[in-house]
């Protein structure tokens, strides 16, 4: 998986690069297509763990390459609850 980190949109200091892309590793890790709005370029949500389990939401687009994260920041308790709910119910 390549990301485009030139130019983030958010400050790369609050989570790493790293982490965010940890996250999207994550083998439990949820992606999600929102509804999408005209005929804007679809935007998707990841949620998933970096290596040290720090709980990271993304919002991101993707050309089936390259992964451009828009904004990332930690899950909130109810973001949280959802990523443990699903993998629950997938029986992770």
């Amino acid at each position: 998986m390549e990301f485009d980190w030139l130019d983030a949109p958010f400050d790369l200091r609050t989570i790493t690069p790293k982490e965010i892309e940890e996250s999207f590793e994550d083998p439990f890790s949820l992606r999600i297509l929102p509804e999408a709005h005209g005929d804007q370029q679809a935007r998707y949500f990841n949620l998933g763990k970096s290596v040290s389990e720090r709980p990271i939401f993304s919002v991101f687009w993707t050309d089936g390459k390259r992964h451009r994260v828009l904004l990332a920041r930690e899950m909130t308790p109810e973001e949280s609850s959802f990523y443990q709910r699903k993998n629950t119910e997938a029986g992770h």
